[in-house]
């Protein structure tokens, strides 16, 4: 059974979400801030997503990201108030999947933690496709689930992995942000250009030697991303 993680300091969030996963059939634990989530991540390995609120006491969860990141890549579901614009592009930026904003349905919220979920499955399966996928200097081992740039690992979140992994498998071919949105979230792209573009830029910085001038990751103005072979 999947396990989910609540953090929220507001206890009838986390009880409105509990009920709506188990309904789901889905197995939970609880967490009301920061320092609480970190425990029983750190302790509980059966643990296959957190889903976690930004502005809590004690360690929020920006901070708490962050700590994560050090020892896990378990997928990651933000949940933001509106005005937390800045706030989201951080939580991207540090490598959460996803966010939702508040007062969110519980239709929207079970579409991404099952979406969520499905990417963190798939990489733990054994893939039909294509297993070692090199553009340039950067190659995808599907099996081992690890990339490399000029012979040099490459830490990648799942999410990152996915998107990578998609314009891999058809170099040159233009994804417009909808397009990539729906097939690593398996979700309706309504709204998701800018989760995708900092999902895009942090690829950037770890696979480009100048972000600003990138040889590989390029985009195309008004149509989406694509990923060439190098050249200048």
């Amino acid at each position: 059974m999947n396990r989910i993680l609540i953090c929220d300091d507001e206890k009838d969030i986390v009880r409105a979400i509990d009920i709506y996963l188990k309904a789901e059939g889905y197995d939970t634990v609880k967490a009301y801030n920061g320092s609480e989530a970190l425990k029983l991540l750190k302790d509980d390995k059966d643990i296959r997503l957190v889903i976690m609120d930004i502005m809590m006491p004690e360690m929020d969860g920006i901070e708490a990201l962050s700590e994560l990141r050090k020892f896990s890549n378990v997928p990651v579901i933000f949940l933001t108030a509106k005005s937390e614009d800045a706030d989201k592009i951080l939580g991207l930026n540090l490598g959460a999947d996803d966010y939702i904003t508040k007062p969110f349905l519980p239709a929207e919220l079970t579409a991404r933690v099952r979406s969520a979920l499905r990417r963190y499955t798939m990489l733990g399966s054994i893939s039909t496709e294509k297993t070692v996928i090199s553009v340039g200097s950067i190659s995808l081992d599907d099996p081992a689930k690890e990339v490399r740039v000029d012979g040099d690992i490459v830490n990648l979140t799942k999410t990152e992995y996915e998107i990578l992994k998609l314009l891999m498998q058809e170099p040159g071919k233009v994804f417009a942000p909808g397009e990539i949105y729906t097939k690593v979230w398996g979700d309706d792209p309504y709204g998701t250009e800018n989760t995708v573009a900092v999902h895009i830029r942090r690829l950037r910085e770890k696979i480009e030697i100048d972000p600003a001038k990138p040889r590989y990751l390029k985009v195309v103005w008004g149509r989406g991303y694509k990923i060439e072979g190098g050249s200048r």
